[in-house]
Formats: structure tokens, C-alpha cells, sequence
């Protein structure tokens, strides 16, 4: 009789059901596995033999055939380890099909029958929950991030003998979470970096601040020591907190990379992520043989952070152009694609020009004019298009350099302006599946970013003088809509216009 135990299998982040179907045959003793599974599933036999055996219960002494059902589906990892063993333990009547029926499944084991965690847990648990899974029996460690998805009821469990009892005798304590406790602790004392700290630069920390009321990206250039690195540490300071539906996404994500921990199951901080300028394109925007996320998927609903941006090669950069229009990345191999989030703020920094002192007030530059148009061309226009604010960080004055820490402004002041425009954002954009200023789309421009009359005229004065593409042109509108949000406005005003358009001059830095 062929007996059949629910599971689930990850591709990218989308989970899809799995059926284990087990029979025995009478033939020579051996384990069969069938249904496209990697080398990882393939290990799963000598696994889950020496599990079983050690575990105090008997393994057939017949051919073992297991099939992975939907045969087509790419089967990848070891959280088939537990769904196989519960399928021949049935096939063994160590227990009872009918008490099966309503349980998935997912662990891998160790050859003692200890139940390890694994990678991926919560996404496998909701896409469970879509094919209409009401019980799941999960690692213990894995069991809090899996109680997450909120309907399903989990279980944790240590070891196989405890998930054979659950069915017999001693029930395994349901796991529970509780979401919102995790979202509402306090996190604003928990950043090393502080405003506070950074002497001068007004305008730079006005421009971050709209950036991350808007989800906006930002460039900054200037000299050497001017502060520029300093304040993208800073930065993640003044970020809102995660709404819910961001932080089940990030979930999502650093659970398939493994990066979650036991202690803290769910996502609670925007990311921030600091890429090294060697890294390669794969290393930025995810790939491999078997597709994993990259750096930007891992910067999801937070920010990517390049120093010295022109650095690092032009095919490296360019490969943003895409992520930074669509909020998305899909990566193709010849037998599928898969598709990750990628709505990120793109942070970058750079110096004037290879020596780093173009335009400087204390300190001529050593440049010359080829040098200086060969660095600045790495940086080519469509992605300079794709950035909404770009900005001159100066030296600081001898004033500047000896004012008191405490006549700064700190990270919590500036939050709580950008937390109270998100929360307008939020409320205007309840029906419109999008969260941020940043996020509008052309038709949703045209509803939200209207402009009065003066507004027009200052505006097509700088289309024309400017030149302005057409997305640039949406952008500033974009931009403009998040200063109003700063400013508790309901109508972009004249001011607001100019506002943006003195954050889109790319000759104040230098970039043509």
C-alpha cells in the first residue's frame, strides 16, 4: 500500500506543496528516491536509515521507493529528511495513515533522529498554508519563525521519537508568537551611529532625511573626510519602523539565506547593507548554478550601500539600472527564473575626482581634465536618471569643525518627521498596493502629484533649461510629494518644486 505525507519544497521564495509517496516492494533491500531531487534530497536515505534505526524503530527489509510528487518540480535541501521517514515509518505501521492526513512536514535529521533546523522555514510554512495545510511539525528551533505565518498551527519538535508520539500518546505544546510584540519593542536607542555626532552638513542631513521619508536614493559627493560615510552610518537611525507586510517579506528572505536566528525570529530593522566595491555583479544581484538572493534582494525594504560608488566596475553598476526601476530582480537559467523583491534605497558616496579635491575650498586639485572625465564616466546617465537626490558634501570650516555636539540635531528628531510622513504615505496609499513616495507609478503621478500653476511654470523652465528626461521629470515629482509629506501638506507647492529641483542639479557635482 502506497502512503503519502505532505511537505514542501522553496523555489526563490515561493513555496510549493509536496506529496512523499512511499511503497515497499519485495525485492532486494535498498532506498529508491524518485521525483527530480538534488544531491542534498538524494543523502536523505542513509539519513533517515540510520534515524530510524537508532531512533529504537525498524527499518524495512525491502526495496524502499519514494516519490517526490509533482515528479517535475525541482526538489532542493534537507527538509525531506522528516516528511520520508513518517511515510516509511507508516508503510512500517508504526503509525496510522488516517492521523497523517492533516500534518505537513519539514526537518532534517541527524542519524541519531535528532531534528535539525533548516533554511527556509516560514516560506514553506505559508505556501503550506495556501494548499489548505492546517497542521505543520516543524524543527524546534525553526518552530517560532514558522508560527509567524499565523493560521497554520505549528509544533516543534527535538527529535523523531517525540513526532511518532505526538501521534500515539504525548501531544508536542503548540507554538505561538506574538507578532506585534516583536514589531513594537523599542529599537531607537539600539544604533551605533548617531546625527548627533555629525558636525555641519545641514543640507546633506536634510536630503537624507527626504530620502528616507520617501524611500528615495541618494548620492553624495565630496571630499575626502567631509562626513560622507559617517552619515550612511547614520542613516539607518532615522528609518521608519517596518510595517508588518515588510517585515514577513524580509522574513521571508533572510530565512532562505539561513541568516535568521532561533532568539529572534522575525525581522524587526530595515537593512542596511555595505558592499565592498570588488564585489561582482552575481555577488549584488543574486545567481548561481541554484539561484540565491543577492545583495540587493537582501537590502529589501532598506538600503544598499556603496562607498566610493565609482569604484566599483560599470557592468557592476549598470546591473542596478534594472532593480532600481522595477523594485525587482528576476534571474534566469535555462531550466527556470526566478523572480526576488528588490525595493531597496540606493545609498552611494563618492569623491569629486581621483584625487578627491575637485572644487575643494582648502585644497587645489591635482587632476587633469582627461582624469577627471574618465572618473566621473563611470557613472553612466540612465543610472545617474534613477537617483532621485544627488548632492554636494563640502569640507567642513574651521567653525564648523569646533561647534559643540549638543547644538545638533539628533536621530530621534529627525524620525519622528520621517515616521510622521511614512504614516501619511501609508493612509494615502491604503488602496494603491504601494507604501512609499518612491514607489509611484506614472498613473498613480498624475492623482497624487498634482501642481498648481506656478509650480507648472517653475517646472518647465527647468525642463528646459536642464533638459530633463521623462524620468527624471516623474521623479522630481516623486521628490516633491515627499517634501510636501515632510511639511504636513496636502497640495505641492512652488516651494516644494524648488526644493526637489535643487537635489536633481547634477553640475552642482560635478556629473554631466
Amino acid at each position: 500500500m502506497v502512503n503519502t505525507v505532505k511537505t514542501a519544497t522553496v523555489i526563490g521564495l515561493n513555496a510549493y506543496e509536496v506529496f512523499v509517496e512511499t511503497d515497499v516492494i519485495n525485492s532486494l533491500p535498498s532506498i529508491s528516491v524518485v521525483g527530480l531531487p538534488d544531491a542534498s534530497v538524494n543523502e536523505a536515505r542513509d539519513r533517515v536509515k540510520s534515524a530510524i534505526k537508532n531512533s529504537g524503530y525498524t527499518f524495512p527489509a525491502k526495496k524502499v521507493v519514494i516519490n517526490l510528487a509533482p515528479a517535475d518540480l525541482k526538489k532542493v535541501g534537507t527538509s525531506f529528511d522528516l516528511p520520508i521517514a513518517m511515510g516509511i515509518l507508516t508503510e512500517e505501521e508504526v503509525l496510522e495513515a488516517d492521523k497523517l492526513k492533516d500534518y505537513a512536514f519539514i526537518g532534517e535529521l541527524s542519524l541519531d533522529g535528532t531534528i535539525r533546523a533548516v533554511n527556509g522555514v516560514l516560506p514553506l510554512v505559508l505556501g503550506l498554508k495556501d494548499a489548505g495545510v492546517k497542521n505543520v511539525i516543524v524543527p524546534k528551533a525553526n518552530a517560532k519563525e514558522a508560527a509567524l505565518n499565523g493560521e497554520v498551527t505549528v509544533y516543534g519538535a527535538e527529535h523523531l521519537t517525540e513526532v511518532v508520539n505526538h501521534f500515539i500518546e504525548t501531544k508536542i505544546e503548540k507554538t505561538s508568537v506574538d507578532v506585534n510584540r516583536y514589531l513594537s519593542e523599542k529599537t531607537d536607542t539600539d544604533y551605533p551611529f548617531d546625527f548627533k555626532d555629525v558636525k555641519g552638513q545641514h543640507k546633506a542631513k536634510r536630503a537624507l532625511e527626504i530620502a528616507a521619508a520617501g524611500g528615495h536614493n541618494l548620492l553624495m559627493s565630496g571630499s575626502p573626510g567631509s562626513g560622507k560615510t559617517l552619515m550612511a552610518k547614520c542613516f539607518p537611525s532615522i528609518l521608519p519602523p517596518l510595517e508588518l507586510s515588510e517585515a514577513l517579506e524580509l522574513t521571508k528572505i533572510y530565512s532562505v539565506c539561513g541568516l535568521l536566528s532561533a532568539d529572534e525570529p522575525l525581522v524587526v530593522k530595515r537593512p542596511f547593507r555595505a558592499v565592498h566595491h570588488t564585489a561582482s555583479a552575481n555577488g549584488i544581484i543574486g545567481g548561481g548554478s541554484s539561484p540565491k538572493p543577492g545583495e540587493i534582494t537582501l537590502a529589501d525594504r532598506g538600503v544598499l550601500f556603496l562607498d566610493e560608488m565609482v569604484e566599483f566596475p560599470r557592468q557592476v553598476l549598470e546591473v542596478l539600472r534594472q532593480p532600481l526601476e522595477d523594485g525587482e530582480i528576476v534571474i534566469s537559467r535555462a531550466k527556470h527564473s526566478i523572480k526576488y523583491p528588490a525595493k531597496f534605497m540606493l545609498l552611494g558616496a563618492m569623491n569629486p575626482c581621483p584625487c578627491g579635491f575637485l572644487g575643494d575650498r582648502e585644497k587645489q586639485c591635482t587632476c587633469s581634465d582627461f582624469q577627471i572625465s574618465r572618473y566621473k564616466s563611470r557613472l553612466s546617465g540612465p543610472l545617474l536618471d534613477r537617483i532621485d537626490l544627488q548632492i554636494n558634501v563640502p569640507r567642513l570650516t574651521p567653525e564648523e569643525l569646533l561647534l559643540s555636539k549638543e547644538t545638533e540635531e539628533c536621530s530621534a528628531d529627525i524620525r519622528k518627521r520621517v515616521v510622521n510622513a511614512r504614516k501619511i504615505q501609508l493612509q494615502r496609499y491604503k488602496n494603491e498596493s504601494i507604501l512609499t513616495n518612491s514607489e509611484l507609478t506614472s498613473e498613480l503621478i498624475k492623482k497624487y502629484c498634482k501642481l498648481d500653476e506656478k509650480s507648472q511654470t517653475i517646472l518647465k523652465a527647468a525642463i528646459l533649461k536642464y533638459q530633463l528626461s521623462g524620468r527624471r521629470y516623474d521623479r522630481i515629482l516623486k521628490l516633491s510629494r515627499t517634501i510636501a509629506d515632510l511639511d504636513n501638506s496636502m497640495d505641492i507647492t512652488a516651494v516644494h518644486i524648488t526644493q526637489a529641483l535643487q537635489y536633481r542639479m547634477d553640475e552642482e557635482i560635478g556629473i554631466v
